[in-house]
């Protein structure tokens, strides 16, 4: 008696896997789109859903985002957790945001901030006392 439990089972379609399910390619996930078409995001952005669960969302790939983004989280963490590569999450989060169900708060820019010789400077001083 065999226990294998694909004896007997015809090979499936190709984009069919026998223990994980349906597998689809990503750019199937976006529509065949690959960039965003409004925005970029970057890795350290923070999302917050506007919006609870909205049952008119695309797809199960943006509801899931929309859970995720109920509490503040970085693009990359969203992207890690969806268990999507993040150029499809990039793409998925520009089609949640056009549609006002996510905000975006970007980091502040480091322009102001001080340069890495003053810094350094302050370090050597600090240890001078």
């Amino acid at each position: 008696m065999s226990t294998d439990p694909l004896d007997g089972v015809e090979e499936g379609p190709a984009w069919w896997d026998h223990e994980a399910g349906p597998v689809v390619r990503p750019y199937m996930v976006t529509g065949g789109r690959v960039r965003p078409v409004t925005v970029d995001f970057d890795l350290i952005t923070y999302l917050v859903a506007t919006a609870t669960l909205a049952a008119d969302t695309p797809s199960p790939e943006h509801q899931a985002i929309l859970a995720l983004t109920q509490e503040p989280r970085a693009v990359a963490e969203v992207a890690s957790r969806v268990d999507l590569p993040l150029g499809v999450v990039r793409v998925l989060l520009c089609d949640l945001l056009s549609d006002g169900l996510i905000a975006r708060y970007d980091p502040p820019p480091t322009d102001h901030l001080p340069n890495v010789e003053t810094l350094q400077a302050v370090i050597h001083g600090l240890r001078a006392l």
